[in-house]
């Protein structure tokens, strides 16, 4: 599969953000990239290890009140916008995808993204899993693999990617994250262009101390559940 950003198209970004250029350095040399991804690997394998009955409680119940298979794989925009396949637990219905034309008018989102906060298409438990963040467990696995960091920019979905062509590309000029800057300040209650701005800012002034203190962060951010669905 190849990328979904183009390099040659001109690039539009929030008002605000005109000073970030296609051919701006990001943040983070050798040494915070190695460390970074220490951490990755590190910390994901813990995660998994310390959330392993929790993982096979929430596959059974899975299984228990809706066919279709646990996992969920949703192709996103990586780093330099090649595509790769996302984990989550299935929290919609199996072939939930194939019903998006059915609910477009619901979305609830101010840019090219997809939201509704109470989706008619969630499985009995679906609602649960996403307002307390448990359907993103299974990224940890994203970020052994590492298509993903613990830290960074949300991996984009590919309609957003291509819509969304300046900010998207300059979004994905690093790996995304399992949390961001966006996700520990308000998630879905905060519009698009605050996501867009939170990312790029990250993306500026990324490094170790940064990394730790949103992950720090979204410990409360996941327990409260704010703006999450």
């Amino acid at each position: 599969m190849g990328t979904i950003c183009s390099t040659t198209e001109p690039r539009v970004l929030p008002v605000g953000l005109e000073g970030m250029h296609q051919d701006e350095r990001v943040s983070g040399g050798e040494l915070y990239l190695f460390v970074k991804r220490v951490l990755d690997v590190v910390l994901a394998l813990v995660l998994l290890a310390a959330l392993l009955p929790l993982i096979a409680a929430i596959a059974l119940l899975i299984k228990l009140t809706s066919r279709g298979p646990v996992l969920f794989s949703h192709l996103r925009a990586g780093r330099g916008g090649k595509p790769f396949r996302m984990f989550k637990f299935r929290s919609m219905r199996h072939g939930a995808e194939n019903e998006r034309p059915l609910v477009e008018h619901l979305n609830e989102s101010d840019g090219p993204t997809f939201k509704i906060a109470d989706d008619p298409r969630l499985t009995p438990i679906g609602k649960f899993l996403r307002r307390s963040s448990i359907d993103e467990i299974p990224q940890l696995l994203n970020v052994l693999r590492g298509e993903m960091s613990l830290v960074g920019p949300r991996p984009l979905w590919l309609p957003e990617a291509e819509k969304s062509v300046g900010a998207a590309c300059l979004r994905t000029r690093v790996k995304p994250g399992l949390t961001c800057l966006w996700q520990i300040s308000g998630r879905s209650e905060l519009g698009y262009d605050e996501w867009v701005r939170l990312d790029l800012y990250y993306i500026r002034h990324r490094g170790t101390l940064l990394d730790l203190l949103i992950m720090l962060q979204t410990i409360p951010a996941v327990l409260t559940g704010r703006g999450a669905y």
